[in-house]
This record gives C-alpha cells, structure tokens and sequence, in this order.
C-alpha cells in the first residue's frame, strides 16, 4: 500500500466517525462501504442523505487518490452530482462502487455507484470532478 493511502487512512478522522471503509480494486478504482446503524437516521425508517453524500464523496476521492498517489499526488473534490435513487434503511450494507473515467494532468472524472445489501438496489449514482495536486500542500510527507 503506498504511503499516502496510509497516510490518508490515519489522517481521516471522518471515515472512522461514519464507520466507511475501503479496499483498492486497481489504480483508479475502489470499494468503499458503510453499514448504516441508528446513528445515520434521519427517519425512523430511512438514513440521512448526507450518509450517501459522505460515501460518495469519500469514494469519488479515493479512488482518484488511488490513481494520483504515485506521482505524490493527492485530489480535492471541484464537485460531484448526486442522484438519490431510493431510500437506505436501517442495518443496510451500502457498497459504493467507484472508477476514474478520465484522468488529464490536474483534473480527473470520476463516477461512482451506490449498491444497497442485500437487496442489490442502486440506490445513488454520481460522477465527479477533482483536482490533483501536491500531496504536500495538504499537509502530507513525502517519502
């Protein structure tokens, strides 16, 4: 695992408050997950759509940070558009599923797929756009 994925990984205190996780696929795609317990209701029945947007998010990210890390690159997001598909309940495994489709010299496009488990129900879509940039200007070592 390259140094800024660990770096990234003890750096994001977010992650661990929300409970996401990820696994590299290859460069420039990945798995990110979180199971939704009481803490990301906004409903009795249904989780809070910052839940989705966070995993979003952190997906779109880590996977162009996958893609950028060997050039001591890390991304920022420019912006994303979120297609809420269907409502995410209580104890759901939601599995965000996310893939560089183009990567210039600073700004790559990403897209990204939210599955809910067990049902496998598409419940988001999103594309994103981000910029790749020193990994030192935010704040992290080089090795």
């Amino acid at each position: 695992m390259h140094t800024l994925i660990k770096q990234y990984i003890e750096s994001n205190a977010f992650s661990r408050l929300i409970g996401m996780h990820f696994q590299i696929i290859k460069l420039g795609e990945i798995k990110y997950e979180v199971l939704v317990t009481n803490q990301h209701l906004a409903t009795p029945n249904a989780a809070h759509g910052g839940l989705v947007a966070a995993l979003v998010d952190g997906a779109l990210g880590v996977a162009g940070l996958s893609l950028v890390c060997h050039q001591n690159k890390v991304v920022s997001t420019i912006e994303y558009k979120l297609n809420y598909l269907s409502p995410v309940k209580l104890n759901d495994l939601l599995v965000a599923n996310a893939k560089v489709i183009s990567a210039g010299k600073r700004i790559l496009v990403i897209e990204c797929e939210v599955i809910s488990m067990p049902e496998t129900i598409m419940v988001a879509k999103a594309i994103g756009t981000f910029n790749a940039y020193d990994a030192q200007k935010a704040g992290f070592s080089l090795p």
